[in-house]
């Protein structure tokens, strides 16, 4: 009833909330992707998306087609891994940035290596820009992180905005620097926060630095400051600084997959963790649990 190549396109604009960006992802003409939705949502014979010329948004019947579309495709996954007799094993190195430690990669991570008993599955979880130098030096197989404002490469698992955010009570003194919660170099965020603060020419000081997200969000909590953050990862206990503090637009940021140049053995292991994370990339935001990493 429903051709797996429209599930994946579906996920694709479902997790970038953007045709655009779902067309760069899998290689295809931003018409495909449009094409590939509209039938599903006729096989479905559901509205999936509400649409105009500046956002994409799932309706109900898309939220509820998630989670049918990612069962569907890891059957598919399997059955094809099965019968084709090409079941990754190995070791993987596998790093995910600190980011993603309030969300669902857990139950990914531990649904691929129920599916794939003969990967050895070694995880870092770590800075993104970290997670950047290991990948490069040949310490990583595959990452998932933040992207480089100046790097074009990796396959984009989703697309957000960093906002500042801080507890509820917190407010900011136009008067005085701005209280500051960072990761220590090389954290991407830590370098987008400070380089908006000095074009804007807004004074500011560090009360905080942790290379733990824990750590931040604790301060945060504490009060002590403010930290810039994925809007879709937005921790509890913490919300957006409102806008009437003055503080300066942050941008966008995405999150994607990065394979190692030479992955040797890992190839295949590889190859399957990131298409299991693609495919469950709806996942990646911040759960109803804190889970221990």
């Amino acid at each position: 009833m429903y051709d797996p190549s429209h599930l994946r396109t579906f996920l694709a604009v479902a997790q970038t909330l953007s045709f655009t960006q779902a067309a760069r992802r899998l290689g295809l003409r931003q018409s495909t992707v449009s094409q590939h939705v509209r039938r599903l949502e006729e096989a479905a014979g559901r509205r999936l998306f509400t649409r105009d010329t500046h956002s994409v948004e799932l309706t109900e019947d898309g939220e509820a087609m998630l989670g049918f579309a990612r069962r569907l495709l890891e059957v598919h996954e399997q059955a094809a891994a099965f019968f084709t007799g090409t079941r990754p094993r190995g070791r993987l190195r596998f790093g995910a940035s600190e980011d993603f430690v309030l969300t669902r990669l857990p139950e990914i991570l531990e649904r691929f290596r129920y599916e794939h008993p003969e990967v050895d599955l070694e995880l870092t979880v770590e800075l993104s820009g970290t997670l950047h130098e290991r990948l490069a030096a040949g310490r990583l197989d595959l990452v998932l992180a933040k992207r480089r404002p100046e790097d074009p490469h990796g396959e984009l698992v989703r697309h957000d905005r960093l906002v500042w955010i801080g507890a509820e009570r917190l407010r900011i003194d136009p008067e005085r620097p701005v209280p500051l919660i960072v990761y220590p170099p090389p954290g991407i965020t830590r370098a987008r926060a400070l380089e908006a603060l000095e074009r804007e020419g807004r004074p500011w000081r560090i009360v905080c630095t942790s290379g733990s997200l824990n750590g931040l969000i604790a301060a945060a909590r504490a009060g002590l400051g403010v930290m810039a953050h994925s809007r879709g990862l937005v921790p509890p206990g913490l919300v957006r600084v409102p806008e009437r503090a003055g503080l300066p637009e942050l941008g966008e940021v995405d999150f994607v997959l990065l394979h190692a140049a030479r992955p040797g053995t890992a190839r295949s292991a590889a190859g399957a963790l990131a298409a299991a994370i693609l495919a469950g990339g709806d996942r990646l935001h911040r759960g109803r649990h804190e889970p221990n990493w």
